[in-house]
């Protein structure tokens, strides 16, 4: 089984990083924005509709999709007259990675249901 420790493609969050992106993620609309995006996919969503499922204005949408684009967790693209916002799922990986790439070294009573022993090289 593969795991995110074990994926040498897959780059790693630096702290100054993963301070960015938690703390973008640490606000209540955003961290909806980001979930809501996750299950777009990588086609994205556009930002009227985004708005719409969020119960958001435009305004209030712009500013909080702005804060996640800079911490690097989304993206935006035109499509004709829309702006597809998606997420940006390796920035995602490397944060969940950031927060494990420790998990095992030097306690061996970590290797139980939060950190397999698979993860651990």
């Amino acid at each position: 089984m593969k795991t995110l420790h074990s994926d040498p493609a897959l780059p790693r969050a630096t702290e100054t990083e993963a301070l960015l992106r938690f703390s973008a993620l640490s606000q209540e609309t955003r961290l909806r924005i980001v979930r809501l995006l996750v299950m777009a996919g990588q086609n994205g969503m556009p930002a009227g509709t985004i708005a719409t499922q969020l119960g958001s204005s435009d305004s209030r949408l712009s500013f909080h999709l702005s804060h996640l684009e800079h911490a690097g967790l989304v993206h935006s693209r035109r499509e004709g007259r829309s702006i597809i916002y998606s997420v940006v799922f390796p920035a995602l990986a490397a944060l969940s990675e950031f927060l494990i790439q420790d998990c095992c070294r030097g306690f061996e009573e970590n290797v139980n249901e939060g950190c397999k022993s698979e993860s651990c090289d």
